[in-house]
């Protein structure tokens, strides 16, 4: 049975585990703390340091924040700062992570087939039913997102770096720092807010909230938003890395 490295890389931690056909976990999951200042070269070896933890797997997928396009990476928010999200930006890494083929590279490094996405679309992979208009958003150190028509993944949007208000970015209205700063019931009515901005941009079917901090979405909120909005496991962004190789793309 072929098995799947699943490697969810967030700005403050990567996670990995090894998954069968049917996606179950073969072995339990690993994190390590995201290494900065983070150039390509040290991205490339912690994943394989990590995947040389678990059991030996046939095949790589890769779950990163950033536009992804093709398995090149065309820009990556968090990598490129000196010290982790919110921090400066080094000209330097901003140069080497531009166009970086990191499926080319993990693939190499690996010695194994690799696919990279961004990691809302991994998510996404693991928990969207295929069916109508499904968009994936993930709470963590900012805002993920993906688009599925009838289980089609359309090409990726940066929705994090579009202005919300007063010239603040999504990733920085709804991100960590945010809820930390608001506390979880407050940030919580701002997702609400969050929410109901984008219905009448995408006009979903289904609204599945996801990443590490969907958990603190407090019940009350989560009920005013709709039966259409449902929160589901962060645990998606590993288990979808073997579904995401049968995504059809547009």
């Amino acid at each position: 049975m072929l098995t799947t490295l699943a490697i969810d890389c967030g700005g403050g931690g990567i996670k990995a585990s090894v998954l069968d056909g049917a996606g179950t976990m073969r072995a339990q999951p690993m994190r390590v703390p995201t290494p900065y200042p983070l150039p390509p070269e040290l991205f490339v070896r912690t994943l394989v340091e990590l995947g040389d933890r678990l059991p030996a797997a046939g095949r790589v997928t890769v779950g990163m924040p950033g536009m992804i396009r093709h398995g090149v990476v065309v820009a990556t928010p968090h990598y490129v700062t000196r010290s982790g999200p919110r921090s400066r930006v080094d000209p330097a890494l901003l140069a080497e992570w531009s166009g970086f083929d990191a499926r080319s590279a993990l693939s190499a490094a690996f010695g194994l087939p690799a696919l990279v996405l961004n990691d809302a679309e991994v998510h996404g992979a693991g928990v969207v039913a295929g069916t109508g208009c499904e968009l994936v958003l993930t709470l963590g150190t900012g805002l993920g997102s993906a688009l599925f028509d009838g289980g089609v993944l359309a090409p990726h949007l940066e929705l994090s770096h579009a202005p919300v208000r007063w010239g603040t970015t999504y990733d920085t209205y709804v991100g960590e720092p945010e809820r930390r700063r608001l506390g979880d019931a407050f940030w919580s009515r701002r997702i609400r807010q969050v929410v109901e901005g984008l219905r009448p941009v995408f006009r979903w079917d289904r609204l599945y909230l996801g990443g590490g901090n969907s958990r603190r979405i407090r019940p009350e909120q989560l009920t005013r938003m709709g039966d259409d909005v449902v929160v589901v496991p962060n645990s998606a962004g590993i288990v979808g890395g073997v579904r995401a190789w049968d995504l059809a793309t547009v």
